[in-house]
């Protein structure tokens, strides 16, 4: 007998239905999953492309991608004419000597690449002869140098005494404290030279006082610069209280008395020596710890440095000069009436180099002592051949005071040619 109840039945349309609606659900979650993977995959990345853009920002930011090499092949860097807008950064210490301190291992450059020079300023304060040298930069391209400024940390207007067109603006530096004379002295100027070659189309290094003026103009000063084969860290050897004096025998062995030298806290230096300086963790380390009291480490650093593993890469004299005919532990001073036509001209042509070997043993640090004062004239120092080094012995002066900058404006012009 056939059963009167009816199997229960779901119609087609409520099948189709059920299945749709697990699949929109299905659909859902996996577009849901797909959107939530894909937004922590660009978190991710977005995050490790701004901590790799802090690395290296300072390495990178002088330089643009262009859409294609020669030829449309793959994309190629080249330099960017302008400045980074501001020198300032947040590394420390040890991150800005660690980075300064690479060096490419294949020396050919991936892209066209300006040599520049450096320009570091080491300053109480202001900067007084300022518009002297927007002068002097206004007649050179701005591709083609560099500016940084260290100043003490208690001076008050670091961030705000430049206005925003002058070529000084933004070029201070991070700075801690220092102590003039003193090891941190030789930081401050260890500093100015991680920052610089952080830049990797600077090829030369001139550090300068407040108190600094140049001789010739932008072009004269750059050529000489950039093709000159030798730095110049002025290096001698001084009997005396004022030189062999200063010397710590706490040093030995690291430092003997046989290796320590004397001169001038104003230096030139190219690219390899300047790296050379900032990655030193064997000889200033020692100066930190045993030169202090009369020892002045501005000095005594870098001669003894470069006396003891780069005397072949220097000329032994300093670019700058400066009158140590007057007995003390400075140089004399030019005041407003000081500058005169003349004595600016005889400053350019009178400053042989072999009179100046002969003469600043006698006057240096007081005239104290004896120093043998190494030079060598059958070595060609700029791009004008052999013996070419007696027509440009000095290509910046000191010390100028404020008061002698309208004299030093006024002629400028005709003297210095820019």
């Amino acid at each position: 007998m056939k059963s009167n109840k009816k199997e229960p039945t779901t119609s087609a349309p409520t099948i189709l239905r059920l299945i749709n609606g697990q699949k929109k659900l299905h659909l859902h979650n996996v577009i849901f999953f797909a959107l939530f993977f894909a937004f922590g995959l660009l978190s991710g990345l977005g995050v490790g492309l701004y901590l790799s853009n802090i690395s290296f920002t300072f390495q990178l930011r002088q330089f643009s991608i262009s859409k294609s090499g020669p030829g449309g092949g793959s994309p190629v860097l080249i330099r960017r004419s302008d400045p980074p807008p501001s020198a300032w950064h947040e590394m420390g210490e040890e991150e800005l000597l660690w980075r300064a301190s690479m060096v490419p291992r294949v020396p050919e450059f991936p892209f066209h690449r300006v040599p520049k020079v450096a320009f570091m300023f080491l300053t109480v304060g202001a900067l007084p002869l300022a518009p002297l040298w927007e002068l002097f930069f206004k007649g050179g391209d701005d591709g083609l140098y560099t500016i940084y400024i260290h100043s003490l940390p208690s001076y008050d207007n670091a961030t705000a005494d430049f206005p925003v067109g002058s070529v000084f603006y933004g070029r201070r530096i991070p700075s801690k404290d220092v102590q003039w004379g003193k090891s941190t002295m030789v930081g401050a100027e260890r500093r100015l030279l991680a920052n610089a070659l952080l830049d990797f189309s600077n090829e030369r290094f001139v550090l300068l006082s407040e108190s600094c003026i140049p001789l010739y103009n932008f072009t004269t000063i750059y050529n000489h610069l950039i093709n000159s084969p030798e730095s110049h860290v002025e290096v001698y050897d001084q009997l005396g209280p004022v030189g062999r004096g200063r010397y710590n025998p706490a040093m030995d062995p690291v430092i003997k008395l046989a290796h320590w030298r004397k001169g001038s806290q104003w230096f030139e230096m190219d690219r390899r020596l300047a790296v050379e300086v900032v990655s030193d963790r064997t000889y200033f380390p020692t100066f930190e710890k045993f030169c202090n009291g009369s020892c002045y480490g501005d000095e005594h650093y870098l001669p003894t440095l470069v006396n003891i593993r780069f005397g072949g890469w220097n000329s032994n004299r300093t670019l700058t000069w400066a009158d140590w005919s007057v007995r003390g532990p400075h140089p004399r001073s030019f005041w407003r009436p000081d500058v005169t036509v003349g004595f600016l001209e005889g400053l350019r042509d009178g400053g042989k180099c072999e009179e100046y070997g002969k003469s600043v043993g006698v006057a240096a640090g007081g005239g104290i002592g004896v120093h043998y004062y190494v030079n060598r004239n059958n070595k060609s120092d700029s791009s004008g051949g052999t013996g070419d080094r007696g027509s440009k012995c000095f290509l910046f002066a000191r010390k100028f005071r404020s008061h002698s900058l309208t004299r030093l404006l006024r002629f400028a012009p005709g003297v210095m040619q820019f």
